[in-house]
C-alpha cells in the first residue's frame, strides 16, 4: 500500500517530457530507454469475454460485433445477468389432461433484482441463448447503405488499379487482370463495358433507395399531459447509451445488453518497433511473455524521512534505493541541466531524429511511388515516436547531493527472509549512507526550499545515473555490456511552513 501512496511523491521524467510513476513506464532494452503509454503503439492480440474466458479471433469478434453471445449485461445497473430456473408446469401436448411440470429459465440481476420479466421476456426452455432480441427499426436502410458504399469503394479502387501504369507487362497480365478479352466481346456487341462484380446500369452500384425528408413531426401521447410524471419508470442516458439503436424512453423496455468483449494488447516502442509488454493469448493467464516494465530494471527511489520543510532553511531528506535487477548497479547523483544545456540537448536529439527520418524520405521522393511504398512510408511515420520535449515542471527547492556513488548489490529473494546478516561489505560514507539491507540503501540528502514561494509545493530534482547490463547479445559482442544509463527524478515534497 505504502508503494501507491508514493505516486505523486516521487516521478521519473520520460523520453517525450511528461512526468509518470515508475509502475506506469516501461523500458526498451533496445533503445535503452524508458517510455512511457505514449511512446508506445498499442496492438490488439486477441479478444475474449470477461465472464465466461471465451477466446474469440478478430474476425469472429468483428462478425459478433464485438459481444459476446452467451453472457449479458443488466440494461439497469450493466452487472453481469444470471439464468435462475424455476420449474414450469404445462399442459402435455400428448394427453391434455395430464400436466408436465419442465424447467424454465430466466435471467435475473443480482445486484439490483432487475429480471428479464420485468421486460415481458417469456422463459426459455434452454439455458444458452435464445434470448429475445429488439429489431432496429431501420436495419434495411443501413444495410443498404452498407451494400451501396462497399459498392462504391470496389469501383473506386478498379480505376485506380486501371489508371495505375507497370512497366514491363505482358498482354496476358492485362487480358487476366481487367478481362481484356470480356471488355472487347462487349465492345463488337455494342454493349456497354461492365467490370467485375457490378451491373450493367450506368453507375455499375446497387440501386439506392433516396432518402424522404417529412416536415410532419409525430404528437406527443395524450398521458404525458394528464398522467403525473413517474421518474423511476424512465430510463436514465447511461441507460440509453447502452441501446444506441433502440434508445428506450421507459423502463420496460430494457433488454439484456449483450457483454462487450475485452482485449488483450501487446504493446511495442515506437522508434526500434520491439516490444515492451506481450500477455499470454490465454484469457485464464496473467502471465506475460514479454514484460519489460520499469519496476523491473531501474531502480527504485521511495521517500523514508522528510524533516519540517522551512523556507530558506535546509532540511534533511532520507531516500530509499532499491535495485531490482540480477546485476550489481552503482548509483550517482547529478544535477539537474540548466535550461541552456536542456535546450542543447534537445536540439541534438531533434537532428539525430532529422537525419534517420531523411534517407527514407530521399528514397520514397525518387521515382514513381507505387502503393505499397506509400503505404509503407504511411506505417513508418505512425510508428515514429515522440519528439523530445523540455519536462513542463517547476523546481521550487535546491537539494545539496552527495559526491559519493553508492553500490547496490543484486535483488536476491532469499536475502529478505535472512536474519543472519549481510554478506556484502561496503565501505560507505555514514554521513550519506544511513543503512543497508540486501539491495536496498537508505541515502541522505539536504534538501533547501526557495524563499520566493513560501506556503508553495517543494519539488525537487535530480538526474540518477546507474550502471545498466545489457544481456541482449550483439552481432560483435557477444558478452553483456554495462552502460552508464541517466534518469530524471522529480520528488514532490508537500508544502512549506512558512519562513
Amino acid at each position: 500500500m505504502a508503494f501507491f501512496l508514493q505516486k505523486e511523491t516521487v516521478k521519473l521524467a520520460c523520453n517525450c517530457g511528461s512526468l509518470k510513476p515508475i509502475y506506469r513506464l516501461y523500458f526498451c532494452r533496445h533503445c535503452q530507454k524508458i517510455r512511457c503509454a505514449y511512446c508506445v503503439s498499442h496492438e490488439v492480440e486477441s479478444h475474449y469475454c470477461s465472464h465466461c474466458l471465451e477466446n474469440l479471433a478478430s474476425a469472429d469478434a468483428r462478425l459478433k460485433r464485438n459481444c459476446c453471445t452467451n453472457c449479458n449485461d443488466c440494461p439497469a445497473c450493466s452487472h453481469v445477468l444470471s439464468v435462475r430456473i424455476v420449474p414450469v408446469t404445462s399442459a402435455d401436448p400428448d394427453d391434455p389432461s395430464r400436466t408436465v411440470t419442465r424447467k424454465g429459465y430466466y435471467l435475473v440481476c443480482s445486484f439490483c433484482r432487475w429480471t428479464s420479466r420485468d421486460a415481458g421476456m417469456p422463459d426459455q426452455t434452454s439455458a444458452t441463448g435464445g434470448w429475445a432480441e429488439r429489431e432496429v427499426p431501420h436495419a434495411r436502410r443501413i444495410s443498404s447503405l452498407l451494400e451501396h458504399y462497399k459498392g462504391l469503394a470496389a469501383k473506386e479502387r478498379q480505376e485506380k488499379e486501371k489508371r495505375k501504369y507497370v512497366p514491363r507487362r505482358s498482354y496476358l497480365h492485362f487480358s487476366d487482370k481487367f478481362g481484356l478479352s470480356t471488355l472487347l466481346a462487349r465492345k463488337r456487341a455494342g454493349l456497354a463495358p461492365q467490370g467485375p462484380g457490378l451491373k450493367d446500369d450506368a453507375s455499375g452500384l446497387p440501386e439506392l433507395e433516396p432518402a424522404e425528408a417529412s416536415e410532419g413531426v409525430e404528437p406527443l401521447p395524450e398521458s404525458v399531459f394528464s398522467e403525473p410524471l413517474d421518474l423511476s419508470q424512465v430510463t436514465t442516458m447511461a441507460q440509453r447509451l447502452l441501446q444506441v439503436e433502440v434508445q428506450p424512453a421507459d423502463v420496460r423496455r430494457l433488454l439484456p445488453v449483450h457483454k462487450p468483449l475485452l482485449v488483450k494488447r501487446s504493446l511495442r516502442c515506437r522508434e526500434c518497433e520491439h516490444n515492451v509488454s506481450k500477455p499470454e493469448t490465454s484469457p485464464s493467464s496473467t502471465k506475460f511473455k514479454i514484460q519489460l516494465f520499469a519496476y523491473y530494471h531501474v531502480p527504485e527511489v521511495r521517500v523514508v524521512t522528510c524533516e519540517p520543510l522551512l523556507a530558506g532553511r535546509p532540511a534533511q531528506l532520507v531516500l530509499k534505493l532499491c535495485n531490482p535487477t540480477q546485476h550489481q548497479t552503482t548509483l550517482s547523483f547529478l544535477p539537474l541541466p540548466s535550461p541552456e544545456e536542456d535546450r542543447r540537448e534537445l536540439e541534438l536529439a531533434l537532428q539525430e531524429r532529422r537525419k534517420k527520418r531523411a534517407p527514407e524520405a530521399k528514397g520514397s521522393a525518387g521515382g514513381r511511388e507505387d502503393a505499397t511504398a506509400v503505404v509503407q512510408s504511411f506505417t513508418r511515420q505512425l510508428s515514429a515516436g515522440e519528439d523530445p520535449r523540455p519536462v513542463a515542471v517547476e523546481v521550487t527547492g535546491d537539494v545539496v547531493l552527495p559526491e559519493c556513488s553508492v553500490v547496490l548489490p543484486p535483488r536476491d529473494d532469499a536475502a529478505e527472509y535472512d536474519d543472519v546478516g549481510d554478506s556484502h561489505v561496503f565501505h560507505d560514507d555514514p554521513k550519506v549512507v544511513a543503512w543497508r539491507k540486501a539491495n536496498k540503501a537508505a541515502v541522505k540528502l539536504s534538501v533547501l526550499p526557495r524563499p520566493e514561494a513560501p506556503g508553495g509545493e517543494v519539488v525537487v530534482g535530480f538526474l540518477l545515473q546507474y550502471s545498466y547490463v545489457n544481456t541482449i547479445p550483439a552481432l560483435d559482442q557477444r558478452t553483456p555490456q554495462t552502460q552508464d544509463l541517466r534518469v530524471r527524478v522529480y520528488l514532490s515534497l508537500g508544502p512549506t511552513l512558512g519562513g
